[in-house]
């Protein structure tokens, strides 16, 4: 699903990376649905993952990026939140109106 690399033996690099990715995109899921969540925790874990990663310091954001990527896939199956992607689809391809 969505091309990731999922070889990462435990405490290596990629798979912090992806414990990163299902981290942040869990929490994202739980917010965009009103679940409750301690943001606490989830910035806790994912620091912990993140200090796995020091020598990359774009990796919160490359796993934020997927991260975001694995929600939208995973939301498009909810039809209230597929038909709100279409909307801001349709709504980013309209031609420009001249003031």
């Amino acid at each position: 699903r969505l091309a990731r690399d999922l070889s990462g033996t435990f405490g290596s690099a990629s798979y912090a990376f992806e414990e990163m990715i299902a981290e942040l995109g869990s929490c994202q899921i739980g917010m965009t649905l009103g679940l409750p969540c301690d943001i606490d925790n989830h910035a806790s874990y994912v620091g912990h993952w993140l200090q796995r990663l020091k020598a990359d310091k774009t990796a919160i954001f490359k796993a934020a990026a997927a991260a975001q990527r694995a929600v939208d896939y995973c939301l498009a199956f909810h039809p209230d939140f597929a038909a709100q992607d279409l909307a801001t689809e349709d709504a980013g391809s309209a031609e420009p109106i001249a003031a």
